[in-house]
């Protein structure tokens, strides 16, 4: 299991989620956030608002995934993603564990 963050700009919010929905990745969470832009990066300088999207996928699903957040590099709009291990995922509602919860 895997915890992907990826950062894109608003403009490119709908793409990413058309691609992820296409690989049939349903749940994610959305953040508003404030991205610092290098001073040598124009224009301008300071912060720039960019969407957090937070999803929990099983293995199989991390290259599409990584997909998803590609096509809003290639369509250039600037994205970062970060991946991280997932030990253990509960869904308190229904007591499920591990890859079933996701």
């Amino acid at each position: 299991m895997k915890y992907v963050v990826g950062i894109v700009p608003p403009p490119a919010l709908e793409m990413v989620r058309e691609a992820l929905e296409r690989a049939e990745i349903y749940r994610l969470t959305i953040s508003e956030v404030e991205v610092a832009q290098p001073a040598d990066e124009a224009p301008p300088a300071g912060f720039a608002r960019g969407l957090r999207l937070e999803i929990a996928v099983n293995d199989h699903f991390l290259p599409p995934a990584l997909d998803a957040f590609a096509k809003a590099r290639e369509a250039g709009h600037p994205t970062t993603v970060t991946v991280l291990p997932v030990e253990d995922t509960v869904r308190i509602r229904t007591g499920e564990r591990g890859p079933e919860a996701i």
